[in-house]
């Protein structure tokens, strides 16, 4: 959109003229200590400088809520460094913005990147990376390069190739939200890999996957193979998402990257509905003689094709059921039908067919192509009503994404919500607990494999059964008083007592 990138240039440009400066500065209570060469810094408010080799040209916007630290043998040229983030321990920073609350170091090198919120980079490389909120990579060995990530975990040895040996360094890829990739995984690019997906081997073919969120990519005599579904009952997965909200480092009041933490979002739940769709053609297209179907540049065994959708099924059954709920705890009063059917009325206007991840973000595409418009129209004429836009856009998540959920539940599930019944009520009250606790009792299952006799393997050293187990127990504890698995367990309790509450209030309508 060359009319939407000329706006944005021109904003940016303004801006940067009326930050510029022929000096440096130095904020109120910034610490200087120890170091070396200091060249066109601006520094801020109670930023610490503690044993850095070489800065020049670049930007430490610290505060004093939070202060910003950049340490020993740091070399960092053409930067900018938000507040509250830790770059210490010899990094190599070029050409690099590095987003509020991140942590870098122990000699990680970062070229051309931009990493965001609460991200952590250690030990590796990173050239031409776009990292959203919450990339991890703390390996030495790995390599991330011309790719796009966010809530991401790279394995050691994770490494991608971005020219394929035809002309040069120009391809790249995408992996979606909550991705991993294993020890020494590696992906040839172009690639695209589908929400929350676990990439293993290495895969030598292009592929695109985004339709199939919560999937293992795994190689088999060196073709790669999607298993749709299996990644969304795992412990790692869970565990996951419910860490990132816990563990935002940002101190600062300003907070700019605007993240959506929800689990099951109607962008997953646009896919989990594709996914459905495409399985269910696919298998109805496959020969019984067929072991695997090809689709998108990806390989999928045909017995798979039936048996992966229940996953997906019980994935659209708890966001239903979860956004219900969301509704029904706005009724105010006494509880009736008439009071009932006001929550769940969606705000006026056209429903958003498509929903977009913007690296943390989720938006209707609807919104975000209106705010594309106004930037390219001249109606937005700075980045500080662009950044009001995006606000206004993150704030009206939740109206939106009950607007699309009651075009899914009269398109797929035949219920209107403008004139619900009781009993189709407790119809999603019912699965969306059948279908919570089913998941639960899945990701305890593999939780349990922890605490298995393999799990076991490499205690007791010197020592028979007995010992081992003891030894075991005395590091690991027992399954039942493990915090993840008493979470878990609370979680069933949970839900079977909300959905009690929520069939004698709707029995009693």
């Amino acid at each position: 959109d060359e009319a939407l990138i000329e706006a944005l240039n021109g904003m940016i440009d303004k801006y940067a003229s009326s930050c510029s400066s022929a000096t440096g500065s130095i904020g109120k209570g910034a610490s200087i200590l120890n170091s070396g060469t200091i060249e066109e810094v601006n520094i801020g408010e109670g930023a610490v400088i503690q044993g850095a080799s070489f800065l020049k040209n670049g930007t430490i916007a610290s505060t004093r809520e939070a202060p910003s630290k950049v340490g020993q043998d740091v070399i960092a040229k053409n930067f900018i460094i938000l507040s509250g983030s830790k770059v210490d321990s010899g990094a190599l920073v070029d050409s690099t913005f590095v987003g509020q609350g991140v942590s870098m170091g122990k000699q990680f090198s970062a070229e051309g990147c931009v990493f965001f919120a609460n991200s952590e980079a250690f030990h590796g490389e990173a050239v031409s990376v776009f990292a959203g909120p919450y990339t991890v990579t703390h390996h030495k060995s790995s390599l991330l390069i011309a790719g796009m990530y966010s809530f991401y975990n790279a394995g050691s040895g994770t490494n991608q190739s971005n020219h394929m040996y035809k002309l040069g360094p120009v391809h790249q890829g995408i992996l979606e939200r909550g991705s991993k990739t294993g020890s020494f995984a590696y992906l040839l690019w172009p690639c695209r890999i589908g929400a929350f997906s676990v990439v293993m081997g290495k895969n030598v073919a292009s592929f695109d996957t985004s339709d199939f969120p919560f999937s293992y990519i795994n190689v088999d005599n060196e073709k790669s193979i999607l298993t749709p579904g299996m990644n969304m009952f795992t412990v790692g997965t869970k565990r996951d998402t419910e860490k990132w909200p816990n563990r935002d480092k940002r101190k600062d009041p300003v907070k700019y990257d605007l993240i959506n933490f929800d689990f099951l979002s109607p962008y997953i739940i646009q896919r989990v509905l594709t996914a459905l769709d495409t399985l269910q053609g696919l298998y109805e297209k496959a020969s019984k003689k067929q072991e695997t179907v090809f689709h998108k540049g990806i390989r999928i065994k045909r017995l798979m094709l039936k048996s992966t959708r229940k996953y997906y099924d019980m994935a659209v059954g708890i966001f239903l059921g979860e956004q219900l709920q969301k509704r029904l705890a706005l009724m105010a009063g006494a509880p009736t039908m008439d009071a009932l059917k006001k929550a769940l009325k969606p705000v006026d206007g056209p429903v958003s067919e498509n929903w977009l991840d913007l690296s943390g973000m989720i938006a209707s595409e609807q919104a975000i192509l209106k705010l594309q418009k106004d930037i390219a129209g001249g109606t937005l004429k700075s980045l500080e009503e662009i950044s009001a836009a995006l606000e206004e856009i993150h704030g009206s998540y939740e109206e939106q994404a009950w607007l699309w959920t009651t075009r899914i539940l009269e398109a797929r599930f035949g219920v209107d919500v403008a004139n619900i019944t009781a009993e189709q009520l407790l119809e999603l009250v019912d699965k969306w607990e059948s279908e919570t606790i089913k998941l639960d009792k899945m990701i305890l299952a593999d939780a349990s494999k922890e605490f298995d006799n393999s799990s076991k393997l490499g205690f007791g050293l010197d020592g028979d059964e007995e010992v081992r187990d003891k030894d075991f127990k005395a590091v690991r504890g027992v399954m039942d008083e493990n915090k993840f698995i008493v979470g878990v367990h609370a979680e069933m309790k949970e839900t079977e007592e909300k959905a009690d509450e929520l069939r004698k209030m709707i029995q009693g309508l």
